[in-house]
């Protein structure tokens, strides 16, 4: 143990000026990065191989790029050097929808990984491949207890009472706003607002006193909008958000779902709304150069931004319509799922490594130096984070939001494999909106589209 904890210790330490300097996740789904010019990952060179002549071979496909990558391949190596039974292997796939297509490639091949990282909202499509072997089957044969990890995070991955894939990095949306730009416009920076509402006023005032700084934006993408509708107990699908049934029809009502297309409007017409479009990179350049004052993005982006900004940054919860009361956020980020069809010798040192990166030490690191939640909370005790959250409290307010999530099937989020076209739907409505289109017809053509989106999937799957 103490082996492998200095040398996790000393390859975190030498990542910390890169993972500063590198945005956890460049969004993703919740949390992809889009750097293609990754690496394949530090454990696949000829002196690695030559080592590992008499070692179990386990294969890692991920979608980490930049920092994030970096702090893979320490864990990675961390468990490479803590025992001499097994080789882990990982493998930069490209983004979350890259390294899917390429699964359901080769699936059920040789050139299938052992295991394989992959966003949430490919839950359902990796279920439904019928090439994973799902990880309940260990947990029944060992009773291992996956009691201990957070609640609100296992209850996403968790279907039918059934798991069938190992959390690994979670995030959840938080708002971050210019405390400086609050601190001009003599607003208290230590209370930032909780609802649209409130949102709409501070703008103004936000303007008020620099007319160079947009109040407010909001990047044109369907994860922030599945949020915005959990947060005020509304289901993207009925049928439970998919939970109970396969989803026949949207789940949302006509004023949950416009409430947020009204919300955006209006800041549009005020001409206090920051319009970047899908693109969430451009957003954050744009908070950190002080041309937009408040934003909505992954908690994983925290370190990044904070350590980034010329200014003060504040994290708050994310905001909700004033009429409804706030019911929390749903879990973003990717899970590792065991591939079917490999020797058992191989699933079980995979299973091994799924076990051992949720340990509290190594979650502690994890959390500190990209931003992502502790899949198992006993790390938020440890030292390292005790010390992060005395020098960045901010980190602390994204698991406060997540621990203060009401468990409903609102907050579990939706299971379905076309929530991807769904996401694409949302974002083309979105941008309607923000170029100042007709906000019934475009709100009517997005729930047209939605559920005949949904008809389909469910014909292609013959139901």
């Amino acid at each position: 143990m103490k082996k492998f904890l200095a040398v996790l210790f000393m390859v975190f330490a030498l990542l910390i000026t890169a993972a500063c300097g590198s945005e956890g996740e460049a969004e993703e789904s919740d949390d992809t990065s889009s750097d293609a010019s990754s690496t394949s990952g530090s454990n696949t060179d000829a002196d690695s191989e030559a080592e590992s002549d008499e070692k179990q071979i386990v294969t890692f496909w991920h979608s980490m790029g930049g920092a994030g990558q970096e702090a893979i391949n320490a864990i990675v190596d961390a468990y490479n050097e803590s025992q001499d039974k097994v080789q882990v292997n990982a493998e930069y796939q490209g983004t979350y929808d890259e390294a899917l297509t390429k699964f359901h490639s080769v699936a059920g091949t040789d050139s299938a990984p052992t295991m394989i990282q992959v966003f949430e909202i490919g839950t359902m499509s990796m279920i439904n491949s019928g090439q994973i072997e799902p990880i309940q089957n260990y947990v029944d044969a060992e009773n291992y207890d996956m009691s201990y990890l957070e609640e609100n995070i296992v209850n996403y991955y968790t279907i039918d009472e059934k798991f069938y894939s190992m959390p690994f990095n979670s995030s959840t949306p938080v708002m971050y706003y210019n405390k400086d730009a609050f601190e001009a416009a003599g607003l208290d920076p230590e209370t930032p607002p909780a609802t649209f509402e409130e949102i709409e006023e501070v703008s103004k005032k936000i303007m008020e006193a620099n007319p160079d700084m947009r109040g407010f934006a909001l990047q044109a993408y369907g994860w922030l909008f599945e949020q915005l509708l959990a947060n005020q107990g509304a289901l993207l699908m009925n049928n439970d958000n998919g939970r109970t049934d396969t989803p026949t029809e949207i789940g949302f009502t006509e004023e949950q779902g416009k409430s947020i297309f009204q919300w955006v409007e209006n800041m549009v017409n005020d001409g206090t709304f920051a319009n970047y479009g899908t693109n969430g990179d451009n957003m954050v350049s744009g908070f950190l150069a002080g041309d937009v004052a408040m934003f909505l993005q992954s908690s994983a982006s925290s370190r990044d931004v904070i350590d980034n900004a010329p200014f003060e940054v504040g994290v708050a919860f994310l905001p909700h319509p004033e009429n409804v009361d706030r019911e929390g956020v749903v879990i973003g980020g990717a899970s590792l799922w065991m591939v079917d069809g490999k020797e058992q010798a191989e699933k079980d040192a995979a299973w091994d490594f799924m076990k051992f990166v949720q340990q509290p030490e190594i979650q502690a690191e994890w959390h500190v130096n990209t931003g992502y939640f502790a899949i198992n909370p006993a790390a938020y005790d440890e030292q390292v984070v005790q010390e992060a959250y005395e020098e960045m409290p901010q980190l602390q307010v994204t698991v406060q939001q997540l621990q203060e999530t009401n468990s409903s099937y609102a907050t579990q989020g939706a299971v379905m494999d076309m929530i991807p076209e769904e996401r694409r739907i949302v974002e083309t409505a979105l941008e309607t909106i923000y170029n100042g289109g007709d906000l019934d017809e475009t709100y009517n053509a997005m729930v047209e589209q939605l559920n005949a989106a949904i008809e389909q999937a469910n014909a292609a799957r013959g139901e």
